[in-house]
Formats: C-alpha cells, sequence, structure tokens
C-alpha cells in the first residue's frame, strides 16, 4: 500500500531482453511531460494545466454523459501537482475521455495509466487505438485507495493513435486517473499458464470437461483454444500411491506437448506437498550425509529432466524446489526463517541446478517463492541466493490475495523486485474462487473465509475472472519488460472421486474445486477468456 513514483518506473528506459525461449520486450518510457503540444506528445498528461473543476481539461475531448468527466484538484501529484481526472456521476453514466495524439513513428506503442477505482463498474477500461488495431485494459479495483499502474499495446499505423479513458458505471461509481503515457515498445504477456498436476490422474479415473456451451471436450483443448500456452507440472520423488509421480509426470508432459503448450516443471524434493510450511525430505534419502543429499538432488534432477527430454517434451523452464522460502530437504536443507543455514540450502541448491543443467542445458532455471505481496521476504531470499552464487534465471513468486495482500501490494513487491534484481518475473501460483460453497462433502475448501476476499472481487464466476484478468495486468506492468506472466493453479482439478489431496488416503476430496476454472457441473467458467494473448 505504497505509492510507487512515476520517475521510477518511467527510469527504466528502453530495453529489449534477449532470454532464450522468453518473448519479453520492455515498455520503454518517453518524455512524460507533454504539456506543451508537440510531435508524438501526449498533450496534458496529468490533467494539471486548467486547474479543478475543469470539464475538458486542455488536449482531451469528452463524450457521452455529461459532466460525469472532470479534473479534481486531488491525488496523484505529478509535478507536486495534485490534479486527477475523475469519472464519477449520482446517477447511471457512461463517459469516455479521450485524445489523438499524431506524428508518431509507426511501430508497437505502449500507454500507461495510473488508475484506481472503487468497482462496481459494468465496463472500466484504458483502450489504445491506431487504425485496425485496438487493445483495452480494465482497470483493476483498489479498496484502500492506492494508485495502481496498467498498460496497453498496440502497432500504430497511420503515424497516430487515439488513447481513450472508458467507464459505463452505475450511480456513485468512480474512477480516477493520473498520469498518462504513451511510449514506444511492446508491453506483452508470453507465459498465460495453469498448473494442471492433477489433470492426468483425474481423466483416468473418468473427470469429464466441457466448453460453456455444453460440448465435452478435453480439458487442455479447452484452455489452449481460449489460449493457456504453458503448462506446470510437479513431481514428488516416491509417494504413497503414486500420484504425482515421475510417470504421471511423463504422461502430463505428453498431453501438454500435445495441446502445443511448454512446460514448466515443478521439483517439489519431497515424497508429498512441500510448501514454506512443509519440506518433509524423501524417506529414502532420510539418512543421507549433506554430501550424499547433494549428490542424490543432482543424480535425480538429471534422470528426470533427462526422461523429459528422452521422449521429446524437454522443459521449457524448471524450478528446483516448490515454495522454498525456508529452504528444502529439513531438517538438512534449512531451518526456516535461518540465515545462518543458506550456506548448505544454496549448495544442495546448486547440485539440484547443475543436474537439470546437465541434462538439459538450455532450460531456464527459477527459483520459488510463497507471498508476492512481501518484498521484504523476496528480498531477504534473493539476497542471500545470491549471495551464495545460486545460478537461476527467473524470480518466480506465489501470489494468492486473500492470503499475502492486495493487487497495490503485489505491484509494489514487483516493482522492487524488478529493480533490485533485473531478473524476469512469474507468478508460478494464483487463484481465486467462483464460488465459496462447497462441491465436495469428503473434503474441506481449502478457502472459504468471505471477510479474506478482495474487496471489489466477489467469490462468483464474474469475481473470479476479474480477479485473474487484474493479476495478470499488474505483471504485465513491470518496468522494464520483465514480467512474464502467470500461472493458474489447478484450474482442472474438479471433483473426481479417488482425485484427492491426501496421498494416504484415496478417499480424501481436493478441496479445490471452488477455485478451479470449471463449475460443479464440470462446465466452463468465464474465467478462461483471461488466456487471451496480450
Amino acid at each position: 500500500m505504497k505509492l510507487r513514483s512515476w520517475t521510477r518506473r518511467l527510469g527504466v528506459g528502453a530495453v529489449v531482453l534477449a532470454l532464450g525461449a522468453f518473448p519479453v520486450a520492455a515498455h520503454a518510457q518517453g518524455a512524460a511531460d507533454g504539456s506543451e503540444p508537440g510531435s508524438g506528445a501526449v498533450v496534458n498528461p496529468a490533467f494539471n494545466l486548467d486547474g479543478s473543476a475543469t470539464v475538458t481539461p486542455t488536449g482531451w475531448t469528452a463524450t457521452g454523459t455529461a459532466g460525469a468527466s472532470f479534473v479534481e484538484a486531488t491525488g496523484y501529484g505529478y509535478n507536486g501537482d495534485p490534479y486527477q481526472l475523475t469519472h464519477w456521476s449520482s446517477s447511471a453514466y457512461q463517459v469516455t475521455t479521450w485524445q489523438r495524439v499524431t506524428g508518431l513513428r509507426n511501430g508497437d506503442y505502449t500507454l500507461g495509466v495510473w488508475v484506481k477505482s472503487g468497482g462496481g463498474d459494468t465496463a472500466n477500461y484504458i483502450e489504445l487505438r491506431s487504425g485496425p488495431a485496438s487493445e483495452r485494459t480494465a482497470v483493476p479495483v483498489i479498496s484502500d485507495g492506492s494508485w495502481l499502474y496498467i498498460v496497453t499495446s498496440v502497432r500504430v499505423s497511420g503515424h497516430e493513435a487515439v488513447i481513450r479513458l472508458v467507464s459505463d458505471s452505475a450511480a456513485g461509481d468512480w474512477t480516477n486517473y493520473g498520469l498518462v503515457t504513451l511510449t514506444p515498445g511492446h508491453a506483452s504477456l508470453p507465459i498465460r499458464g495453469g498448473d494442471v498436476s492433477s489433470l492426468v490422474r483425474g481423466e483416468q479415473l473418468g473427470g469429464v470437461y466441457y466448453t460453456a456451451s455444453g460440448r465435452q471436450e478435453d480439458a487442455l483443448r479447452i484452455l489452449g483454444d481460449a489460449g493457456m500456452n504453458y503448462a506446470r507440472l510437479r513431481v514428488w520423488v516416491n509417494p504413497v500411491d503414486g500420484f504425482n509421480d515421475e510417470q504421471q509426470l511423463l504422461a502430463g508432459a505428453r498431453e501438454a506437448r500435445a495441446h502445443h503448450m511448454k512446460l514448466f516443471l515443478d521439483f517439489h524434493y519431497s515424497d508429498t506437498w512441500a510448501d514454506p510450511g512443509h519440506q518433509s525430505i524423501p524417506a529414502a534419502w532420510a539418512n543421507d550425509s549433506l554430501s550424499q543429499l547433494e549428490a542424490q538432488i543432482y543424480s535425480y534432477s538429471a534422470k528426470v529432466v533427462s526422461d523429459l527430454v528422452r521422449q521429446g517434451t524437454p522443459p521449457d523452464m524448471v524450478q528446483t524446489g516448490n515454495e522454498v522460502n525456508g529452504g528444502f530437504l529439513w531438517p538438512t536443507g534449512l531451518d526456516y526463517g535461518s540465515s545462518t543455514a543458506w550456506p548448505t540450502f544454496g549448495a544442495l541448491l546448486k547440485s539440484a541446478i547443475a543436474g537439470v543443467k546437465s541434462a538439459d542445458p538450455r532450460t531456464k532455471i527459477a527459483l520459488h517463492i510463497a507471498n508476492a505481496a512481501d518484498w521484504g521476504g523476496v528480498q531477504w531470499f534473493y539476497d542471500n541466493a545470491q549471495a551464495q552464487g545460486v545460478p537461476f534465471d527467473v524470480i518466480a513468486l506465489s501470489y494468492y490475495s486473500y492470503w499475502h495482500g492486495y493487487l497495490d501490494e503485489l505491484q509494489s513487491t514487483l516493482d522492487q523486485t524488478a529493480a533490485r534484481y533485473g531478473k524476469p518475473i512469474v507468478l508460478a501460483e494464483t487463484a481465486y474462487p467462483w464460488t465459496l460453497e462447497s462441491g465436495d462433502p469428503t473434503a474441506t475448501l481449502s478457502f472459504s473465509t468471505a471477510s479474506e476476499l478482495e474487496t471489489g472481487y466477489p467469490a462468483t464466476p464474474a469475481g473470479q475472472a476479474a480477479m485473474f484478468r487484474d493479476t495478470l495486468s499488474i505483471v504485465q506492468a513491470v518496468p522494464g519488460g520483465l514480467g512474464l506472466g502467470a500461472f493458474y493453479w489447478e484450474p482442472t482439478w474438479t471433483v473426481v472421486k479417488g482425485n484427492g489431496w491426501d496421498p494416504t488416503d484415496p478417499n480424501s476430496g481436493d478441496g479445490w474445486e471452488n477455485q478451479a476454472m470449471f463449475d460443479y457441473s464440470d462446465t466452463a467458467l468465464p474465467v478462461i477468456s483471461d488466456y487471451a494473448p496480450r
């Protein structure tokens, strides 16, 4: 809940990053002033040229409901002038504030806008148009009045573009706009993924999936047709019932590749679930010394990746450990919160990474921890990883708003992470409920607490879709083009008897069914549309 200064974001510069499989391009920032009309410049980008109560600020045109677009002398504070454009009316309204920018060189451009909104809108978005091209990004809801930065990009033709700030809102609903920038470059979102680790088992046990129109179809085809392009799959060393073992991983990788998806491999280095509070050492490794563990994790990582390569499904990205905030292979790998154990944990991490690289030198290495809204925890972990000389390519974070924090806290952490480390960032896990009602009496829902939902994002199909959409928008806006995208966690883990969360209990349910992308009739929910390319 901190205001990110526009100067920090504008200072990123125009950078194109070459990172193997990731087509990352920066949304370069040019001159932010633009207060004087000029070739290719936004006129009055901070709405500060005319003072308050101006209905039509210099350089802008308002169409729609009369009086619903106006300037207020409070808000963003560009160059010390606390002005903002406000959309609001005491009755239902539709209004667009727009500006045509001319004298542009043809090519990719990114519109960036600082926004905040109380929610409740039918449609509320920024849009950039040029010729036949048009792209928009919805304005997120922010409950505490903080500003968020969102972007959208198009290919400019004809040397001009139209900026549109649009609100279709109910009586009393409001949206504020701060600084507006238009700069060369494209803000892409190359990864739009899902963790589908439970899918193969679910299908084997009779799980079925339907499109929104009611046609039975393969789950990955439904998601892939919507735009999902990356599958994340976990693997356990020797699970009690074979759930998440290597054979299931190999089958899942074949299925993902058959649907033209890239692969993100998630090593848990355990026989069961691994997360910040659980990092149990595999039973077969329990009595090993540190040197033996280094050899074990090297050879195991190399074998799994080699087997994937051998069957023609090499991983495009690998995470060596799952949510390893406090290390892995406890108690050897790092006692939770103790920096004194980092040399041991670092040595194990480097052995795991070396094993992966020995089998496939081209794959990218991600280090994954939980809580993408906690900058202090992120800095502590990656500073220590770098101090130990751990080689990695991607910062991978988990983000569940109901556990970790609001969207402004996510954006603040991602911005600071990008600035400090200069590495691509991906949300390895995120999800949101479409209902708080259970569809399976055999398991308690993993999340069903209404008071912890983010304001403006109810536990409804529309609320679920809005949260995933706006989370992706925050990642897309990371400075320097360093936001790769996000993986929705277990979109296909629906209610299927025998496909539960507990490997020791074949009768357990999963408890995640209210956060899947399919409802209790196994029909695709609106959230799948968020996979559309950006």
